[in-house]
């Protein structure tokens, strides 16, 4: 689904149009926020980037991905994975292996020791920010908010055509 392109010129925007209303605009700001709030923990503790946590975190739940994978699981961008994954192998936390059955294929694993040390100590740290945050949500709200996140995901895909 395209969005609407308007004239060029002038401030054409419906006057009841309020940006801070806007739901991606908000989902948008949310995200930011808490991105930078859990970063914040692991980036200090830890120098890693919210996309290397992300790379970790997936590799973690899906190990042997390649990297094409990672970025469909995050939906990050392309060039910001190759980065990250670059630089977690430089640093010891990933390897890169040839897939048996698909010798064109490379898949990534977090190494035994230096990574999968690293993820067992990030890993609390987002468990605890995530626990604080839904802490403001009662157990019921909690449900429902989750259940509410996948509706607008499905959605979303639709729309995209994802």
């Amino acid at each position: 689904m395209n969005a609407p392109s308007s004239p060029s010129g002038g401030n054409n925007a419906p006057a009841e149009f309020q940006l801070e209303h806007f739901l991606p605009y908000r989902l948008s700001l949310l995200t930011n926020i808490v991105s930078q709030g859990i970063a914040r923990s692991y980036r200090d503790k830890h120098d890693i980037s919210v996309t290397e946590w992300r790379i970790l975190a997936v590799l973690g739940r899906f190990p042997g991905l390649s990297a094409s994978e990672v970025v469909e699981h995050t939906a990050m961008d392309k060039v910001a994975i190759s980065r990250g994954v670059k630089s977690l192998m430089e640093r010891g936390f990933l390897q890169r292996k040839t897939d048996r059955g698909d010798r064109r294929r490379r898949q990534l694993f977090i190494t035994p020791g230096k990574g999968q040390h690293l993820l067992n100590k990030v890993i609390p740290l987002a468990q605890k920010y995530e626990q604080f945050l839904l802490q403001a949500l009662g157990k019921e709200e909690t449900g429902g908010f989750f259940r509410t996140l996948e509706k607008l995901h499905q959605r979303a895909r639709e729309i995209s055509g994802a």
